[in-house]
């Protein structure tokens, strides 16, 4: 979808893009970064690149944060006191603050203005991590692990609406799109090797580090991040309730699934839990339905394409995370590997996604993203069963590095491919909404696969002998439901392939062609 209008002129570096005329705020308008500034013709100054930069730094340290903890997992939980149902909250919170208010921080977007909440979220985020090394409460460092997740679900959609609608679409934000989302995919990668480094030093070192590097983030964007206002503010028009009752029904859900192995899957306990979080969803709905500026326009999801972007990313991540919770524990804790050995066993997925960064654009611009889904989610298919068919004896080529090279790939492809396709036709006012949306799915399938692989190994591991040359009783099954959700996944994907792409543009679904011309 072109601009029809000429592009601004960015050539000259003397022109910060924060004393752009058009980008000022402007009351009883909407968010001046609405207009599309950069089009394909339009060449990339330092103070784009400068722009593209933060924003992908900062979903790079939200990445980073996420995958350092679970390096440094077993030397926190030792030092703070917790028991593994305990210490996987240490994650679990993070991605439950991350999954329960994307919604609501994609909707603070369009309603506040994007730089705003950008700004106020990462500031939130430095603090958070500083304060979270200096605590010895586990209880309290799990709460401050929650608060900076909260902070992620708003920089998030924020830093991906403002790529949206600064970038035109075609060329020029797919050019956008590949340096961005890798940036994340790096951080979850390569926060791996940073984590075991800072463990190496100590965990409160993992948990400080992204704090400076966040508040020197803020202060660089608080220069070049282009100044919006939102329409007139009002609380009518924030749905508190929709963002209430969707953040309990996830947290309700997982917390359920993770107490289900001792209290009994069947036990009165465990059962209520399930009725609760399906009652919670279904009011979530109701309200989104009568509420007059809604979490969710629920009309958005007319589309296939959306839905199956969002779908893809549940289970890319979903089954992601569980299988780096699970190696990591077992690399380090019954195989005895140090935390940076760890580390390097999983950098050459890091490395494959960050050499990436400046190609994957050209995919984007050729091939149907559908077809990089299909062709990611069977990269990962194959990861998890290399690594469930292998023998610890092993060497680590034969052992972890197939594994290790076929996530990078299928995360280089994947990752930027469902934000592309998941954004792709969207209304510029709705792309706080459609990034918020897909990061969601996200983080949702990381809390619940974290939790039900969790809850595997515990219920199928408990009184077995483990097998020093083979895999640990509990890990097998819930790697290959980490497998079996992948190939469904995919599965999907290739019945979507068969069907004619279609879009959402305002309140009704259109053909694909029609939104690109």
């Amino acid at each position: 979808m072109a601009s029809t209008s000429a592009p601004p002129d960015l050539d000259s570096d003397s022109r910060d893009l924060r004393d752009r005329p058009d980008l000022h705020d402007r009351p009883g308008q909407a968010d001046a970064s609405d207009h599309l500034v950069v089009d394909e013709g339009t060449p990339w100054t330092s103070r784009v690149w400068l722009l593209v930069f933060v924003l992908g730094a900062v979903l790079f340290l939200d990445g980073l944060d996420l995958s350092m903890i679970g390096v440094a997992l077993p030397e926190t939980r030792a030092a703070l006191d917790l028991d593994p149902s305990a210490a996987q909250w240490l994650i679990s919170g993070y991605i439950l603050g991350y999954g329960g208010f994307l919604l609501l921080g994609g909707r603070a977007c369009d309603l506040i203005g994007r730089r705003q909440v950008f700004l106020a979220a990462v500031l939130v985020f430095g603090v958070a991590s500083v304060v979270s090394a200096l605590v010895d409460v586990g209880s309290l460092v799990v709460l401050l692990r929650f608060v900076k997740g909260v902070a992620a679900a708003f920089t998030v959609p924020a830093g991906l609406s403002i790529i949206t609608t600064t970038f035109a679409e075609g060329a020029a934000r797919n050019r956008a799109f590949s340096i961005y989302t890798v940036c994340g995919a790096s951080g979850f990668s390569l926060g791996l090797v940073a984590g075991g480094l800072l463990t190496e030093i100590s965990w409160r070192a993992a948990l400080f580090f992204p704090g400076p590097v966040a508040l020197a983030l803020f202060a660089l964007g608080w220069k070049v991040i282009p100044h919006s206002v939102s329409d007139a503010f009002s609380l009518r028009r924030v749905d508190v309730a929709g963002a209430l009752t969707s953040t309990l029904a996830l947290l309700l859900l997982v917390l359920t699934v993770v107490r289900a192995p001792e209290a009994g899957w069947g036990a009165p306990v465990s059962l209520a839990g399930f009725a609760g979080a399906a009652l919670l969803m279904t009011a979530f709905v109701v309200i989104e339905l009568r509420h007059p500026h809604p979490l969710v326009r629920l009309g958005i999801l007319r589309s296939p394409e959306l839905v199956h972007a969002n779908l893809a990313g549940l289970v890319m991540f979903g089954g992601y995370a569980a299988f780096q919770f699970l190696v990591s524990l077992y690399l380090q804790e019954q195989l005895g590997w140090s935390a940076i050995g760890m580390a390097l066993g999983f950098l050459p997925a890091g490395l494959i996604v960050l050499g990436s960064a400046l190609r994957i654009d050209r995919l984007l611009n050729r091939a149907d993203t559908r077809v990089l889904v299909a062709a990611g989610l069977t990269s990962f298919s194959l990861a998890y069963g290399w690594f469930l068919l292998a023998r610890p004896e092993q060497s680590y080529v034969r052992f972890l590095l197939p594994t290790m090279v076929l996530l990078g790939i299928g995360f280089a492809i994947l990752f930027p491919a469902v934000n592309a396709q998941a954004t792709a036709g969207v209304a510029d006012h709705e792309q706080g909404l459609a990034s918020g949306l897909l990061n969601t799915f996200i983080q949702v399938g990381g809390a619940l696969m974290i939790a039900v692989v969790t809850a595997i190994t515990a219920t199928a591991g408990a009184g077995r002998a483990a097998d020093p040359t083979r895999l640990p009783p509990g890990m097998v099954p819930s790697i290959a439901v980490v497998i079996t959700l992948t190939v469904a996944g995919l599965l999907g994907t290739l019945v979507l392939l068969g069907r004619r792409p279609r879009v959402v543009t305002g309140d009704a679904p259109v053909p694909a062609e029609v939104t690109r011309s």
